[in-house]
């Protein structure tokens, strides 16, 4: 079969207008996570089914060996959890017990892989109508799921995986886009985790860890980054993660299903209650942590920091309303000797005194913070304040600490602002050489910070005033008389009309 030239648009918008199908019945919110299973579904069937034909010219009618080989593939499909013995159905009034059978049987199959990703999704639910409204839109998601734009087989295109892959990025940023202020709760905007990891710079054999991965589209973005000597993409790396909402959790598994990255351990819970990747008696220690937590959370589990197991909060206990500098902890408890850390905060996080300033002290006389930048207004999902990335560094080179503004360069959007790649790049370049530069950036040392009572508010280091031109006195002033005599003649012209009309 000849490989066919990918328009990856098209595989898009045909995505995107299967949610017709829900729009106007229910929000965006609840009917997602109908469409990213589907597809998911539909990926695991077309390349099931390739891989069972490919084995059929080889082998011929051998049934057996045939199934002996498909049983080592790298997940199991039985025949009747299949997206086409599902589409044969579609008119049955039962299709969406059939598929929630089907979700079940494939969970069952493959437990080590997808244990658990689709308990919270029902097929069958009264969220989708009652029973002949249900029926009618399951068979429409069926139908566009059927269109030959979305035959999702790898003998098709070159690399199924890619196409999968930013078809469901596409889809989950569309999601967060029209959300809402739910919306950055499981998506972090494409340029962010761009920049974020070109700034930790993953390395072959790291362990790579998001506490807060949502549906994983920075964790993933960040093990993508990871190159070889030669700088193509390694796969030499592994990737966690930990996520408390359940739907949330579900899509993050099946993201990192869809780029291969099969091995991901990403548990479902409550980072800071209840952490779930620990080694011994203590947390996992990774190379890479990176996360952008829930911004101010204020109900984080201060109640029972105290008496925190892991040792957590030994530089002080952040305020029971806000849990940025919870997550801090955590993900700087949670690094190797020589890891690096980056994290997406609001600019609170820099100058807020009491609790958060004693942490604050304490992580700078530490020399663990490294790099303070400060994002454009307007690039999340549900919020338009301005946010910052910290980088921590337990094997920090100097005792400075780099701070830039990077809140003036970005591309204006209708709804959203981004990063553009040369902003992307300015501020990486800026971040690896820790270089001053004039309105832009400025490398600080702790006898400045203590000075500033260890505020790291980016204005009180970075100065971008920009002086105005001298204004021209001489000038302003003839401009004024120039437009007082053209006022003049104006009125004058305008009582010869008004005369010659009999109006004055």
């Amino acid at each position: 079969m000849n490989k066919i030239q990918v328009d990856q648009n098209e595989i898009n918008t045909t995505l995107w207008a299967a949610c017709d199908t829900f729009r106007g019945a229910f929000d965006s919110s609840e009917y997602k996570n109908y469409i990213l299973v589907m597809m998911f579904l539909k990926y695991l069937s077309d390349v099931w089914k390739d891989h069972y034909q490919q084995y059929r010219e080889r082998l011929g009618d051998n049934e057996a060996l045939i199934q002996r080989k498909m049983e080592r593939e790298r997940f199991y499909l039985p025949r009747e959890c299949t997206f086409d013995e599902l589409y044969k159905h579609r008119n049955k009034p039962d299709i969406g017990e059939r598929i929630d059978k089907a979700l079940a049987q494939i969970e069952g199959q493959n437990q080590e892989k997808l244990d658990g990703v689709f308990r919270n999704i029902s097929f069958n639910s009264e969220k989708l109508g009652q029973t002949k409204d249900r029926n009618r839109r399951l068979k429409n998601l069926l139908d566009d799921f059927g269109k030959e734009v979305l035959d999702f087989r790898p003998s098709r295109y070159e690399n199924v995986t890619d196409v999968l892959g930013e078809a469901y990025m596409y889809l989950l940023e569309k999601f967060a886009s029209g959300a809402g202020k739910k919306g950055g709760e499981f998506f972090t905007p494409d340029g962010v985790t761009s920049l974020l990891a070109k700034m930790v710079q993953p390395q072959p054999g790291h362990r790579i860890y998001d506490p807060t991965c949502g549906s994983a589209s920075l964790l993933i973005k960040v093990a993508e980054e990871v190159k070889d000597e030669a700088g193509h993409p390694s796969r030499d790396f592994a990737v966690y993660g930990q996520e408390s909402n359940g739907d949330t959790w579900a899509l993050g598994k099946m993201n990192c299903f869809l780029h291969h990255m099969d091995s991901a351990q990403v548990e479902w819970g409550d980072t800071i209650g209840n952490p779930k990747l620990l080694e011994g008696e203590g947390l996992m220690k990774f190379n890479i942590v990176i996360a952008n937590p829930p911004f101010s959370l204020d109900k984080w589990g201060h109640e029972s920091a105290e008496g925190d197991p892991f040792g957590r909060f030994s530089r002080g206990v952040p305020p029971k309303s806000k849990g940025d500098f919870a997550f801090i902890l955590h993900m700087i408890e949670s690094l190797l000797p020589d890891g690096r850390m980056g994290v997406i905060v609001p600019h609170g996080v820099l100058f807020r005194g009491s609790a958060e300033g004693r942490i604050r002290k304490q992580l700078i006389e530490e020399n663990l913070l490294e790099t303070v930048v400060g994002l454009p207004s307007n690039l999340f999902y549900g919020t338009g304040i301005p946010a910052a990335i910290l980088l921590f560094n337990k094997a920090k080179q100097d005792d400075q600490v780099l701070f830039i503004d990077a809140s003036r360069e970005y591309q204006e959007g209708k709804r959203q602002n981004k990063l553009r790649p040369a902003d992307i790049e300015k501020i990486t370049e800026t971040c690896l050489e820790r270089k001053a530069i004039e309105k832009y950036s400025y490398v600080a040392t702790p006898e400045e910070i203590a000075e500033n009572d260890y505020n790291l508010n980016i204005p009180r280091y970075v100065d971008t005033f920009e002086e105005e031109e001298p204004v021209d006195i001489a000038a302003v002033q003839q401009e004024i008389q120039d437009l007082e005599r053209e006022l003049a003649e104006t009125k004058k012209e305008m009582e010869g009309y008004l005369k010659e009309l009999g109006l004055n």
